[in-house]
This record gives structure tokens, C-alpha cells and sequence, in this order.
């Protein structure tokens, strides 16, 4: 886990760490003007829910908690499952363990749930994911009522999505900015890391971000280097998941093989990362040696 943790703290993370960036964040995404005065106490878990370069920030906002998961280059539709679990993880921390026991009603802040995407794939400037979408319905229950819901509101802040709801945050739009120039300059065919540089020289220089680039560089270039190199990893994983699902001639075959690969990618990234010999890998997860070199080879080691 300690390499995890070196890496959870990812650049959304860090530009939005101060109470008043979350502040002006929420007002720009609910598109409400909620004064400096309101009162803003962070809730973020501690320990990483999703895995190990998705993360998170909670927050309360007088009567509501908030959780925005930082850019994700691609949607998963279990995140409302997902953020069930980590809302009520999130309800434990907030409250004493014995008050849902107590006979008086207990007030807690209601949730809200909010993705930023900024993948490369074609997706909606928004978009709502319900809980109730991966119910198994039996005829027999429907109209009982008594089900539980929990919705996720998905923002596209790709560069030319959702700009007025972008440009009311500072800071989001220069991340938007910032990220989109990397991507632009891999696209032509430069090196992540020499992409990533040349971006905080051309936004320190526009005056975007300017100020925490300075500040941050070299951090921000370490962690975007590693964020991005992990997603590079996954998708020679995603390829394999295919390959295998499509010999075995199955469509269930198809979404367990990528199951499978995603889940040991993420496991051989972190002892990758942890220095664990190669060979060692190779022998816990029954993984070829040649297979692990080539997640190797996308990560900053």
C-alpha cells in the first residue's frame, strides 16, 4: 500500500486541496453561489476505494456531502455501486458509531455525486448513472417499492465541453487547459514526459495555473507522468482481456477476461512500483515475464 499512497495524491487532487478551491468547485459544477462564509470540512477517506490511481475527495458543504472523483479517462457503470460503498463508509466517519442504534432520528448531510470525465472517447457533456440500472428485477417485486437509489452526475470537461460550467472555476479551467495540451502534444507524437513538460512551460508562460505550476512543477510532471503511464498499462491489459475473450468464443468470456486483466494489472503495477523482482511477479499471478516487461516499459520507473 505504500506505493499506493504515494501516488494517490494525484494533480486534481493537489489544485483542489484548499477548502475555498472546493468552494468555488461546487459553485461552478451545481452552478449555485454559495458565499466564501459557508463552511467546507474535507471527509476524504483515507485508505483508496477504487484503485490505485482513481481517487476521490469528499467533502461537506453545510448540509451536503460531495464526492468528486477526479478525472476519469473512462466510465465505469458500477460507479454508483462503487460510491454506495464509499458514501457509507464516508457516514461512519462522520458519525458515532452507536448513533444509528439510538431511537431519536439521527440528521446527516445529504450526498450528492458528481464524475468529471475527460477520456479520449466519445461521451455526453452529461450524463446520470442510477444504482437502480443494475438491479436483477424479479416480476414480482416491481411496485413493492422501498428501493434504494443513488444517481451520479457525470460531467464531460473535455476541452470545448461544458464551458460555462468550466469557466466559473479558475482552476478547473486551467486544469482543463493544462490537460488538454498534453494530450494534444502526445498526440503529435511527443514523449509523455517531454509533452507534460513543455505544457507547464506553455501554461506558466499564458499565465494558466501559473502560480502552483511554479510552485509544483516538478511534482505536477512526476504525478501526471505516473497517472498517465498507468492508464497506458491498463489498455495493454484491455487488449488482452479481448484476445482472450475472443478465443474462448464467449461474450461472458470477453468481460471476465477483462475483469481479470484489470484487476491483476493494477496488482502488478503496484509491485512494480514496490521494486519487487520481475521473476517474483511472474510467479504470484501466473503472468509471463515478457507480459509484465511490457507494463514495465509504460511506467516511470
Amino acid at each position: 500500500m505504500s506505493a499506493n499512497r504515494e501516488y494517490k495524491n494525484s494533480v486534481f487532487i493537489s489544485l483542489f486541496s484548499d477548502k475555498g478551491d472546493l468552494l468555488s468547485l461546487y459553485n461552478a459544477l451545481s452552478g449555485s453561489s454559495l458565499p466564501p462564509e459557508t463552511q467546507v470540512r474535507i471527509a476524504t477517506l483515507e485508505d483508496i476505494l477504487f484503485n490505485e490511481r482513481r481517487n476521490d475527495i469528499a467533502f461537506v458543504l453545510d448540509d451536503k456531502i460531495v464526492i468528486l472523483i477526479e478525472h476519469q479517462s473512462t466510465i465505469s457503470e458500477n460507479l454508483p455501486l462503487r460510491l454506495l460503498i464509499y458514501i457509507s463508509r464516508v457516514y461512519e466517519k462522520l458519525t458515532d458509531s452507536d448513533a444509528a442504534y439510538r431511537r431519536s432520528l439521527l440528521k446527516i448531510p445529504r450526498p450528492g455525486f458528481i464524475v468529471l470525465y475527460n477520456g479520449t472517447a466519445p461521451y455526453p457533456d452529461e450524463m446520470t448513472l442510477r444504482l437502480s440500472d443494475a438491479y436483477m428485477e424479479h416480476p414480482a417485486d416491481v411496485g413493492r417499492g422501498g428501493m434504494l437509489e443513488l444517481e451520479v452526475r457525470v460531467l464531460n470537461i473535455n476541452r470545448g465541453r461544458n464551458e460555462a460550467m468550466v469557466g466559473r472555476c479558475e482552476k478547473l479551467s486551467g486544469y482543463v487547459v493544462f490537460t488538454g495540451k498534453v494530450r494534444a502534444y502526445t498526440e503529435s507524437g511527443m514523449e509523455l514526459a517531454a509533452a507534460i513538460t513543455r505544457a507547464v512551460g506553455d501554461c506558466i508562460e499564458e499565465g494558466v495555473l501559473a502560480d502552483f505550476l511554479r510552485e509544483h512543477s516538478s511534482e505536477v510532471i512526476n504525478m501526471l507522468t505516473t497517472e498517465w503511464s498507468i492508464e497506458r498499462a491498463e489498455k495493454v491489459w484491455k487488449q488482452e482481456a479481448l484476445e482472450e475473450g475472443m478465443m474462448m468464443g464467449m461474450e461472458r468470456g470477453m468481460e471476465r477476461g477483462m475483469e481479470r486483466g484489470m484487476d491483476i494489472s493494477a496488482k502488478i503495477i503496484s509491485a512494480l512500483l514496490m521494486k519487487e523482482p520481475v521473476e517474483v511477479i511472474s510467479a504470484r499471478y501466473n503472468v509471463s515475464a515478457d507480459k509484465i516487461m511490457e507494463i514495465k516499459a509504460v511506467l516511470p520507473l
